[in-house]
């Protein structure tokens, strides 16, 4: 199994003497309803407490104007009725004018919205980090399209993954109950068939996936804990870590697990 392997520290501490001192580069946090849009809003702070990143563009649905305030930093885009993101074309426009996009979920589960996401997803001409129930959302809209965008990562849950597989029709299973080694084999089979990048977590074990090269980082080697896995802040450090190294997803991807 050439293509696998187990990390214990990180090989590509390198990379990190690419995040600029002084600010640099935009992202796009999106997301949210009408009902709710806290996990949006506190990635976006983060991003900016955090990291050098110059523009943290936090982009909801127009349901919520009047419940954030209008100022510098916050998009609204068209709604539904239910609260969510309407139009495919003014979430790909919007998406395009950003260094790197992370979408973080809490979307309406309505055609309307889910038509819109899939197809701004498909066609982002820029980085798009697909999150949380983003992922279920992109599985049930067009993830045909969806995963023949190499500039897309998904990061999501086995669970999460196996509907985006059944989704497509692929020929080979992936089972919560399936060792590491066979988890990490349905990976790379997987990204070798589609361009996408792959974030997961089974076992215990990190999993970053792409091109048919699949790396497994321990918790017990990092300061990760699961639960952390999925808050968004993981999300958020990793999508910093692309911006500052284009086209080295692997690579850029453990340095954020370390």
């Amino acid at each position: 199994m050439d293509y696998f392997e187990k990390l214990e520290n990180n090989p590509y501490t390198d990379l990190l003497w690419n995040i600029p001192e002084r600010k640099q580069g935009s992202v796009n946090v999106i997301g949210g309803n009408s009902g709710g849009f806290r996990a949006e809003v506190k990635v976006a702070e983060h991003l900016q407490t955090n990291y050098p990143v110059e523009v943290v563009n936090l982009v909801l649905p127009d349901a919520l104007q009047g419940k954030v305030p209008p100022v510098p930093g916050v998009t609204f885009l068209g709604s539904t009725e239910s609260g969510s993101f309407a139009e495919a074309e003014e979430l790909t426009h919007t998406m395009n004018e950003a260094e790197y996009n992370l979408l973080m979920g809490d979307l309406s589960k309505n055609t309307i919205t889910g038509k819109a996401v899939g197809s701004a997803c498909a066609y982002s001409e820029k980085p798009l980090l697909i999150t949380r129930d983003s992922v279920e959302m992109v599985a049930e809209n067009e993830p045909d399209k969806v995963l023949l965008n190499e500039r897309i990562v998904l990061f999501a849950s086995v669970a999460q993954l196996m509907k985006v597989l059944r989704a497509v029709y692929y020929p080979k299973m992936l089972l919560m109950s399936q060792s590491l080694v066979q988890v990490a084999d349905v990976l790379h089979k997987f990204t070798l068939s589609y361009p996408v990048g792959v974030v997961t977590l089974h076992n215990g074990q990190v999993l970053v996936a792409k091109g048919g090269t699949v790396k497994a980082v321990g918790l017990e080697h990092s300061e990760l804990s699961p639960i952390m896995f999925w808050q968004g802040e993981l999300a958020a450090r990793t999508a910093v870590m692309n911006l500052y190294n284009p086209n080295r997803f692997i690579q850029a991807t453990i340095c954020a697990l370390f």
